[in-house]
Order: C-alpha cells, then structure tokens, then sequence
C-alpha cells in the first residue's frame, strides 16, 4: 500500500468511526456549578434532547471549565461555541442594548419578567442577537439581592463608602451613584473576594448567593421579596447557524427540551428567593427586608444614573427602554 493509500484507508477508517458515532455533538458552556438552576436548565435540555434519539448529543462544559464567564458570547457569534447559558448583559460591551437585561427596578417580580420574555421588548433584543448569529433557547430572569459583609443593605444610604460587587453596568453605575466603590468581577468570584477583604457588598442572583456558600462570608442578607430591585436575564442561547446546520427532528427535538427547560426555569426562579433567604438564615446569617420606601429610593437613584447613562450610550436607548417599561 502506497502512501496515497494509506492516507486514504485512514480517512477512510475516521470517516467509518464519525457515521458509527452517529450523533452531532453540540458545546455548551457556563460558568456554574452542576447543581445551579442554570446547570439544571441545561441538562433538562441535553437530556430530552438525548431521550429523542435523534442522534444529536450536547456536551455540557460547567465551572468555567471550558471558558472564562465574560469570555462566551463572542466565540458563540462567531461558531466556536454552540451553546451557553449566560446573563446577557456579560456581553453589553459588545452589544450596549443588553445592559437592558439588567436595570434597576426594571422588572418587578417573576410573573412581570416572564411577560417581558413575550414581548415586543424582548423581540427587539432577539433582533439585535440574530444581527451576531445568535438566537435563544431558552427564556429566563433570575432575582437577587444585597448581601454585606459587615452590615445589611436594603436602601442606597447603606452603600456609602463601601468597596462592592454589581452584577452589570446599569448596577454598578446605580451603586457608584449611591456613594459605593467598584469591583468589577464574575459572581463566581464574589466568595474570595471578600474572604480576602476586597469586597464589603456584593449584588447577585438568588441562586448565585447560594451555590458559591456566600453565606459563609457575610453578616446580613437582603434576598429578593416582596421589593425586588435586581433581575438579570439570563438565557440558554445558541449559535444561529448551528441550529440552521440541525436537521428538522434534531431542531425539534432541541425545541421541544427548550421549552420543558424554561417552564422549570420560571418555577425554580420563583422558588429560589426563598430558599435563598432560608439557607442564610440557617447558616446564623441575618436576613434584611427592603421596603417600599427603600425601592422607591433606589429606583429614583437608577433614573438619574443608570437608566440615564443607557439612553446617553445606546444607539435607540430611549426607544428600548420605552419598551421595557411598557410592559405590564
């Protein structure tokens, strides 16, 4: 057998490997732990996907195992990833109307961000994700609250001269504003961070509070109750062209765990506020409610400084956030 030969016999052989392997594996990555809600999404998603046997597969790379938190959305546009769950404003430098997905006061409760999900609002952004070859999967808000090392926080009197974590821009801006210091950071290393002494408050989701143990860290908590101030968007997006690449019973079947995925999604969201405030307490932490008056003050302070720099920097901002604030 000649060299051309050989060559031939063993792409001939991985060819044969490929077909008796069958299915498509599709890569998806996020940077949470396997027993977060958003793993969970993902794997309801891998395994109704599997039970149809259709000869598709997804891999699922959780922790950051595969990439950096803030490092997903650019290689998803460009199809060196197919998948990922990601709070959407982690890639507002891209694509400033995402910063939307995560504005105080923005969204009230659970039932009010499923509605955005509906809307002509959130139409608007898939538009802005199908310009970068994205699309989503899976719908999804999460709540979340204050937590301080130190002392609770429930109103922006409470951040003066506080070095803090906010998840996203419009947070971070609100906060500055209120008289905090910033350090900007994933929530996955919200918990060093301040067992180092960087951090005096963080701000993030519900189930990120609980899955990184920051109740270990702090003295007081404020989870999301009957005032909630922070809810980020946070889908299962997927690569444009590699959803186009399925064929019709892989795309359905895909489709079909999406929206098993974000009926559970919707439900454990709701729960997890909760559970949150429930799992602190039992570990000896202090847990803080805000009032009306206290949400009335942040959204006042959000007005004139995150909702005010969105529509400042972002081509059509007033036009999106009219949007977002009509919906009911």
């Amino acid at each position: 057998m000649n060299i051309k030969q050989s060559v031939s016999a063993a792409a001939a052989l991985l060819l044969a490997g490929t077909m008796t392997a069958g299915a498509t594996e599709l890569r998806l990555s996020h940077q949470w732990s396997t027993g977060d809600v958003r793993h969970k999404v993902a794997q309801i998603v891998a395994d109704e996907v599997a039970a149809a046997d259709v000869d598709l597969d997804i891999k699922i790379f959780p922790s950051k195992s595969l990439l950096k938190p803030r490092e997903q959305y650019k290689p998803l546009t460009r199809g060196l990833l197919d998948m990922t769950v990601l709070p959407l404003s982690y890639a507002g430098g891209q694509q400033p109307a995402y910063n939307l997905t995560l504005m105080p006061g923005l969204v009230k409760n659970h039932d009010h961000a499923a509605r955005m999900n509906e809307s002509p609002f959130m139409e608007a952004i898939e538009e802005i994700m199908a310009g970068d070859d994205v699309m989503v999967l899976v719908h999804g808000y999460l709540a979340g609250g204050f937590a301080g090392k130190n002392k609770c926080i429930t109103s922006p009197d409470d951040m003066e001269g506080l070095q803090t974590r906010a998840a996203g821009k419009a947070f971070e801006q609100m906060l500055a504003g209120a008289g905090a210091s910033i350090a900007s950071m994933a929530s996955s290393e919200i918990y060093n961070a301040m067992q180092s002494g960087v951090l005096d408050a963080a701000n993030t989701s519900s189930s990120s509070f609980v899955s990184y143990r920051i109740y270990e860290q702090v003295s007081c908590y404020t989870p999301a109750g009957e005032y909630a101030l922070w809810f980020m968007y946070q889908p299962l997006l997927m690569n444009k062209t590699a959803f186009e690449g399925l064929n019709e019973a892989q795309q359905k079947a895909l489709l079909a765990g999406a929206a098993k995925a974000e009926a559970y999604y919707l439900e454990e969201a709701k729960k997890e506020d909760a559970a949150s405030a429930e799992v602190f307490r039992e570990n000896g932490v202090e847990i803080a409610e805000m009032s009306a008056a206290d949400f009335d003050a942040w959204r006042a302070l959000a007005k004139e400084t995150s909702y005010k720099a969105f529509v400042e920097e972002t081509p059509d901002g007033q036009k999106l956030l009219d949007l977002a604030l009509s919906v009911e």
